[in-house]
């Protein structure tokens, strides 16, 4: 019921993630969650990330600018909240959800917040939960999950081939 890919190279697991999203929309799977699409600004900025949230068909702003020199998370906190009470609210549509995509299970779900009880929620009602996970953040996420997660590779078809099984 809880998939997760290891997010290898900047953006790779936001791409397959969404490409999941457009084949299991396209066949009229009714969707939860949300999928990251990066905005390049060019050599010398960083991207803006957005989420497109996926039952509302609306995208929101989850990066801040801090300035040329800044080092810290460009994450805005704010933004990232709009968009999972926005998720939220997907779970309780009708049709219900089939399955949930978190764009990922990053820092702030390892501290209880972000999508972290979107997650929980979808997970105690059914729904199936397809997310990504960095290296670093792995540990945090096994932590979360226990043995409840099953790893799946950063492949298209495989990853495809989970969801149909985990939703049926």
């Amino acid at each position: 019921m809880l998939g997760y890919v290891i997010a290898e190279g900047r953006g790779a697991a936001d791409r397959v993630l969404a490409e999941v999203a457009r084949q299991l929309h396209d066949e009229g799977w009714p969707l939860a969650g949300a999928v990251q699409v990066n905005s390049e600004r060019g050599e010398m900025h960083p991207c803006d990330m957005d989420l497109h949230v996926l039952a509302a068909d609306r995208i929101v702003r989850i990066s801040q600018n801090l300035g040329a020199l800044a080092k810290g998370c460009r994450l805005d906190p704010s933004g990232l909240e709009q968009a999972v009470g926005i998720v939220e609210a997907a779970l309780d549509a009708t049709p219900r959800p089939r399955l949930l995509i978190v764009n990922k299970f990053g820092k702030q779900e390892i501290d209880g917040r972000g999508f972290r009880p979107v997650i929980g929620r979808a997970l105690a009602s059914g729904v199936p939960v397809l997310t990504a996970v960095n290296a670093a953040n792995l540990p945090g996420f096994e932590a979360f999950a226990h043995d409840f997660a099953e790893p799946i590779p950063l492949d298209f078809a495989q990853i495809l081939g989970w969801c149909r099984n985990a939703a049926t």
